[in-house]
């Protein structure tokens, strides 16, 4: 192939931009307008204006230095910011230093200026356009630059001057860092680079600066009665420091956050864990370390807070002055230096840094009781919440024996102490406050909670907990009794009351999972206090409500039976999400003699809560006792429990370590063993199941009590084939079973609870000997449900019999339950469920035309018919598969053709919108029912090929795709979901089959397209990837099929003219004049450049002559002669650098990802100023 090579014209535009002089002339004649206090709108929109305009520098400069209105001084700078990224490109070198050179001298020269917002502005601009320029300017343009800020944060100008020099230095930082920086419309590579070399160069040097501004007013703010206004730079140099520790380092000499050599006792891990506060680990390597650690800057950065603080003691609300709140902020982030920055010394350097800290933050928490009852009485309660958030940074480096002994050195007791006492006194607070209005004492909780979970969450992948020393298993222990005593007095006011508001233990059990996670770890540490309290408090209450049943309010104590439950199931099971969890490893290392039944207490204790439940199926106590809110904590305690000690097969509970093998091994003698199914396993299963069936039969109408009960209790009971073994065993099981086949009971669930009754049952077959078995099982579970659909679709007066309200809601219950059938379709129970499926097939049909205008049910069959399909696709064989192809062919033409879903323009607004949304739902499943199809071709267990039968997957996709893309407007398309789901499988099918795409007629093929240019412009950078990936799959398909001599899209990319004898653009033309478009012109992630490249090329390729006629275009535009020749060099090197080629190959595609990004860089910012 030869590319084309571009001339520049030899006339310019006949349409310059407007002369810089008009521009600046008619700013002045605005002016005014600008100086006009009474319509400050009219001066701000004459100021928007310039935005848009062509290099608007003087005007803007002008309004900078004239106006008498600051919102029109803070557009003009905007407007300054906007132009110069746009036109960076033609800028001279004297042009961008002009203009750096103007903003921050304007900022110095007006550093005394009231308006800091103005500056602020005038100062981020500057920032931005020092960090555009930032890889162009040489090290001597840079040193020379920041020679002059130097000079100002040094205070050589003055203390105006100096302020505003530490504020430009933050709002550079905050540039260079990629979480704040500002869009420029740039690579990401280029943010990099430049966050890279400030890292490098200059990070540290700022740091210092800030420091000596800092102490070069810190004497006089000291020594001074009164306020001074040394205070705002010492100020804003603490806040400068504090956002350069907050850095993202990564040139750190390879250390990282997942592995930090901190102490001899075990490094901590940066492990993800759950948290309610921040807290991010500095880790700025060794070349900071005579900076932040040997330099003594720690010990003055605390003297200077414990001198501040002890002078303004008497002034209550110099906690909050922001000096004392950016000094507290800057302590805390030290409490979090870790990593490479200290010596190898087996921890002494960081243990020693931590102290000298803790040193100075010990007066911010100690004595606890003091200072909450100071806190109380009116003090600002900032200070101590700043000195909890030092301990939980402090607990993030280190292990806890470390942590524990930091203290001791300074005080009698260690920190766990201190930290348990400190916790203490935050619950007491909040046992005398509940149930009022969240309070510092929640914070503190928080944070505090957090603290704890950081020192005690697995130091290591084993799953181990760290182990605390002696003193710190005691402080475990008797925070523990305190929370679970403010738990419960928290549950029992609780039932007093009806403030719903204050009342946070109404909250749903998925909200307190967090806070009770975090209690349970306190809880393992100190194992031996936790279980047998535990089991005590249990004791009392079953005691309490046996004894006065009839004659005492039991509300009380079931609220604090209702919160004992949730701490026990925290405490003796972890969640386990997605897997098998084991028993928590402080109760596997620490119960590990071969104690009696009797005398186990995680025995003793989980057989008391499973008697208590089961005595919910005697009637009268179940009326008395067992609210559907208790039985809620019942059954949550049985699925989190079950999936950890009920009937696990041996070979899960493998050993952490070898060290704790004899231990393991004692614990399976004791507490597995008695839970097994040749012990109490099986009766404790059944006591279970008859609980879950009391919950679905007795308390109708409760769908949170059911839904616990279909989608986490019963849902993990059939998760494990070994419990399955002995489910479908049971009489009560059986019961169910039989219930949901044959009763009408069930059919009172919601709608969704009965599929996911269905799913578990079905699940449950995997317990049977064999797969007849479980086939057999699943068709005597749904066999009158089949049947029922057929008999109902067979009668003569179904139109009439229909429309019954009971009719359509037993329909309605039927086909949620199929669908949890074919939603369970595995292997084991594949040809059962392939059966029922193809036994309401000719119903769903008839269901389908009679319900057309019911649209609820409509969806349900559709969602049942995608579930089918899902299931058995892959397994089907050749002739299977054609039945089950023509089945969806016949459901897609019936709905097409009676136009359901079709929207009526004479409906009210409310309607309307209830239609789309209605719309909306079928055709999405419409949509995953044709991507289910598709999936035959990628996953097929079947031992024929469907070709032997003639089924063509890709045809009949098309075939479908042709039905529903008319129903699918572009006011639909604004549905995310629908939106999502129809571009995956546009952009699936013309990446797999796009030889079929010619077989569209034009009517068709022209709506998909349409509803691609649509996606071309979404927000949704997702939705644009998959229309980029489904452009490069057509142009590519188009242009190889063409170089072999075949048509490949044939007319579709071939120009045509219209009925009016117009000459209409080929799709492919139409489709590279709007990717130009979008990449040169128009706003998009810079992320979906690599995508568009990928696109774009195979477009050139095949539209080489409009490629011509397009940068021949935009080269006549231009009428500046230097970025005429520009433009015709970068258009060139687009299609020739790095040595391209014409071929569609891995490596050409990277070299025009190459190509693209430069030439993107090189001219998008002059070309949009035209």
């Amino acid at each position: 192939m030869i590319w084309p090579i571009f001339r520049p014209p030899c006339t310019p535009s006949n349409s310059p931009a407007l002369p810089f002089s008009n521009i600046y002339n008619k700013s002045i004649l605005s002016g005014k307008l600008l100086v006009m206090h009474i319509n400050p709108a009219a001066a701000e929109a004459t100021i928007l204006s310039l935005c848009q305009s062509p290099q608007p520098y003087k005007a803007c400069q002008f309004i900078l230095e004239n106006s008498q209105v600051p919102d029109a001084r803070f557009q003009a700078a905007a407007a300054i910011r906007d132009a110069a990224i746009r036109e960076w490109g033609f800028l001279t070198a004297d042009d961008r230093r002009s203009l750096l050179s103007f903003c921050l001298s304007f900022v110095m020269q007006h550093a005394s200026s009231k308006e800091g917002f103005v500056l602020a502005k005038v100062s981020s601009v500057a920032a931005q356009l020092m960090k555009r320029g930032w890889l162009d300017t040489t090290a001597v343009e840079k040193e020379a630059f920041f020679n002059q800020v130097n000079q100002a944060v040094l205070g050589i100008h003055g203390l105006d001057v100096q302020f505003t020099g530490v504020n430009f230095l933050e709002s550079l930082v905050s540039e260079f860092s990629p979480c704040t920086s500002s869009a420029m419309g740039l690579p990401r590579e280029f943010h990099e680079q430049c966050r890279r070399s400030l890292e490098i160069d200059y990070l540290k040097m700022f740091y210092c600066w800030a420091r000596d501004a800092a102490l070069s007013v810190t004497n006089r703010i000291v020594e001074s009665k009164s306020e001074v206004p040394e205070v705002k730079v010492c100020n804003a140099a603490l806040r400068l420091m504090l956002q350069i520790l907050n850095w993202d380092f990564h040139l750190n000499n390879n250390s990282t956050k997942t592995g930090i050599n901190v102490f001899s006792a075990g490094a901590r891990l940066d492990i993800d864990s759950s948290k309610r506060s921040e807290c991010t680990l500095v880790q700025p390597g060794p070349a900071w370390r005579d900076v932040l650690i040997s330099s003594g800057h720690i010990g003055w950065l605390v003297n200077l807070y414990a001198a501040l603080r002890q002078k303004f003691s008497r002034e209550g609300y110099w906690l909050d002055c922001p000096i004392a709140v950016s000094a507290r902020k800057l302590i805390v982030q030290f409490c979090s230096l870790t990593g490479t920055i200290f010596l190898s010394d087996n921890g002494q350097m960081h243990e020693h840094h931590l102290l000298q800290l803790l040193s100075g933050i010990i007066e911010w928490i100690d004595p606890p009781e003091a200072v909450a009852k100071a806190i109380g009485c009116g003090k600002s309660e900032s200070e101590m919440l700043d000195g909890c958030r030092a301990l939980l940074s402090i607990a993030n480096v280190t292990t806890p024996f470390v942590f524990d002994q930091l203290l001791m050195s300074i005080r009698p007791f260690g920190t766990l102490t201190l930290l348990s006492t400190l916790m203490c006194e935050v619950v007491k607070v909040l046992m005398s406050t509940y149930p009022e209005e969240e309070t510092w004492s929640w914070e503190a909780r928080d944070i505090l909670l957090d603290t704890w979970t950081a020192l005690l969450v697995p130091l290591d992948s084993t799953g181990g907990n760290a182990m605390l020393p002696p003193e710190g298993i005691s402080a475990a222990g008797n925070l523990f009794a305190l929370i679970v005593e403010s738990e419960l007095k928290a549950a029992a006011s609780s039932a007093l009351t009806d403030d719903v508001e204050g009342d946070y233990l109404q909250s749903s059990i998925s909200a307190m999972d967090e806070r009770l996670s975090s209690y349970a770890l306190i809880a393992r540490a100190a194992i031996h206090v936790a279980i047998p309290l535990l089991m005590r408090l249990f004791s009392e209450r079953f005691a309490r409500l046996n004894q006065g049943r009839g004659i005492i309010d039991p509300t009380e104590t079931l609220e604090e039976v209702y919160s004992l439950l949730l701490i026990a199931g925290h405490v003796l099971a972890d969640e386990g999400e997605g897997e098998t969890p084991l028993v928590p490893y402080a109760i596997q290392t620490y119960f590990t003699d071969n104690m009696g039944a009797d005398e186990h207490p995680v025995i003793v204790l989980s057989s008391s809560i499973i008697g208590f439940a089961e005595q919910c199926l005697d009637p009268k106590m179940r009326a008395s006792v067992f609210s559907p809110r208790l039985l809620e904590a019942v059954i949550w305690f049985f699925a989190r429990w079950s999936r950890t000690y009920l009937m696990n097969p041996e070979e899960v509970r493998e050993t952490h370590s070898q060290d704790h093998q004899l231990q393991s091994q004692q614990l399976r003698k004791g507490l597995h063993s008695f839970f097994r199914e040749h012990n109490q396993g099986k009766l404790v299963l059944d006591i279970i199941v008859r609980v879950s069936v009391t919950t679905l039969l007795s308390y109708p109408g409760e769908k949170d009590l059911q839904a616990l009960t279909c989608y986490q209790l019963l849902h993990a009971l059939v998760r494990e084939k070994h419990i399955c073994v002995h489910l479908v065993s049971l009489d009560s099981w059986r019961n169910l079973a039989n219930a949901f086949a044959n009763e009408k009971s069930l059919f009172l669930l919601d709608l969704a609870h009965q599929r996911s009754l269905a799913q578990t049952l079905v699940h449950s077959a995997s317990g049977l000997i064999n797969s007849e078995a479980s086939n057999q099982y699943v068709r005597g579970l749904m066999g009158h449900m089949a049947t029922y659909l057929g008999e109902l679709s067979s009668k003569n007066d179904l139109k009439s019999v229909a429309q019954q309200p009971d009719i359509i809601l037993l329909v309605s219950c039927v086909l949620e339950r199929l669908r949890g059938v074919a939603s369970a379709s595995e292997p084991r129970t594949q040809k059962a469920i392939y059966e029922l499926g193809f036994s309401v097939m000719n119903p769903i049909l008839v269901l389908l035309e009679v319900y057309k205008h019911e649209s609820a049910v409509v969806y349900l069959l559709l969602k049942f018919v995608v579930a089918w399909v899902n299931g058995q696709i892959s397994y089907l064989e050749a002739h299977e598969t054609a039945i089950v192809v023509d089945f969806c062919m016949r459901l897609l033409q019936l709905y097409s053709s009676h136009n359901i879903g079709k929207i009526s323009v004479s409906l009210s607004s409310s309607l309307l919108s209830e239609a789309k949304t209605e719309k909306y739902k079928d055709l999405r499943a419409l949509l995953q029912l044709l991507s289910s199809l598709c999936s035959k071709d990628m996953v097929d267990f079947s031992s024929d090929s469907i070709e032997t039968q003639g089924t063509n997957i890709s045809q009949v996709v098309y075939f479908g795709l042709h039905i529903v893309t008319p129903l699918i407007s572009l006011d639909l398309l604004k549905y995310p979901k629908l939106c999502h789901d129809y571009f995956a499988l546009l952009s699936h099918l013309l990446e797999v089959y796009p030889e079929t795409v010619a077989q569209l007629n034009s009517e068709a093929f022209a709506h998909v397209l349409g509803t691609l240019d649509f996606g071309l412009h979404h927000q949704d950078a997702e939705i644009i990837d998959m229309c980029l990936r489904s452009l490069k799959a057509l142009a590519s398909y188009h242009y190889k099929e063409t170089a072999s001599g075949k048509t490949g899209l044939g007319l579709h990319a071939a120009g045509h003219k219209d009925s009016g004898g117009n000459l209409q653009e080929g799709i492919l033309s139409q489709f590279l004049r709007s990717l130009l478009q979008l990449l040169l012109f128009e706003d998009y992630s810079p992320d979906l450049v690599g995508s568009a490249a990928d696109a774009l090329l195979p477009l050139i390729l095949c539209e080489q002559g409009l490629y011509q006629r397009l940068g021949n275009e935009l080269i006549e535009r231009q009428a500046n002669p230097t970025l005429r020749s520009r433009l015709v060099n970068a258009l060139q090197s687009l299609i020739s650098a790095n040595q391209l080629s014409s071929t569609l190959d891995r490596i050409n595609y990277q070299r025009f990802r190459k190509n693209l990004n430069n030439f993107l860089i090189e001219v998008r910012g002059f070309l949009r100023t035209m």
